[in-house]
């Protein structure tokens, strides 16, 4: 590595990493060290982000591009040249897509709204498309549920294209609330939204963004696939089964067990599969789920070149 180069990678290691905390500094210095192994290939993603004004702002805005490719991160036993692959896709596929502004605007980390919601004692329950650095272990984008401020449901998502070229989204991780209300407000929204579960809600409002997208494809994790085990309790049983969701939404497992393959439309029940007493409310719920589908393909469309 040059010493130009060297002095580079040692100016974003010190702008991504706290280096004046022990954690941080180990990781700083495991960055310099995967920089150099692995120079070559990250000096073509930096002449790659460097070769138009979009590409050069957006790495300022997101040194974390060069960062991702050197740690463990996206899915379990992910390799240098996998994560390297994911972050260049990734940002060429917002670049051809998405308007300049919007792009940056996801990754000044601002919050930009694709469904109103409803207020709900008080409070706004909104969807968003939205980013910050804290996802960056699970992936490059989100869509994310919010009571307020407050985050309820995320489903954090890189695109890439799969083994056979088609455009997918690749979900790394779903989060719930973490909060001391949660299971109360988890409840109430539930019931707002005419008894469909919200970890569904998040899941169908990121097919919605997908399809909108013009992707072709969804892939999730499974809980082998998992980047890490923060899923798992001390005692190994699973705090969430992200397989078991994947299957009760209609997914299906792929040759790579790391992933399952979802549908980019959720299957509804007819009417006529629907017990009479609950039809009323499963009627009021799918007129929600259109509402939805329209808010996000009006907010996509005005987000896209």
């Amino acid at each position: 590595m040059s010493e130009t180069k060297l002095q580079s990678y040692t100016a974003l290691g010190k702008h991504i990493y706290d280096t004046s905390k022990a954690r941080e500094a180990h990781r700083y210095y495991v960055f310099l060290l995967r920089s150099f192994i692995h120079r070559g290939k990250l000096n073509a993603l930096q002449r790659h982000f460097t070769s138009t004004p979009l590409l050069t702002e957006l790495q300022k805005l997101y040194p974390f591009f060069y960062e991702q490719p050197t740690r463990a991160f996206f899915y379990n036993k992910s390799t240098f040249d996998e994560r390297l692959a994911i972050v260049q896709n990734h940002v060429d596929f917002l670049v051809e897509t998405l308007r300049p502004e919007v792009i940056k605007d996801l990754y000044r980390y601002k919050n930009l709204p694709i469904w109103d919601g409803q207020e709900i004692d008080g409070q706004q329950f909104r969807a968003y498309l939205y980013y910050e650095d804290g996802q960056r272990k699970e992936g490059l984008l989100s869509v994310v549920l919010r009571l307020d401020d407050r985050a309820l449901y995320q489903i954090i998502f890189w695109i890439a294209p799969d083994k056979n070229g088609n455009k997918a989204m690749w979900i790394g991780a779903m989060q719930g609330p973490n909060m001391e209300d949660a299971k109360e407000v988890v409840k109430k929204i539930t019931n707002k939204c005419h008894r469909y579960r919200t970890k569904n809600l998040i899941l169908y409002i990121a097919q919605a963004v997908a399809r909108n997208l013009g992707l072709e494809k969804i892939y999730a994790v499974t809980n082998y696939g998992y980047y890490a085990n923060n899923h798992v309790r001390a005692d190994r049983k699973l705090k969430t089964s992200f397989s078991d969701f994947w299957a009760e939404a209609g997914g299906h497992s792929t040759e790579d067990k790391r992933f399952d393959e979802l549908p980019l439309t959720e299957t509804r029940k007819t009417m006529e599969e629907v017990p009479t007493r609950k039809r009323a409310v499963y009627r009021r719920r799918f007129e929600l789920l259109d509402s939805i589908d329209e808010a996000i393909a009006s907010s996509i469309k005005q987000m896209r070149l």
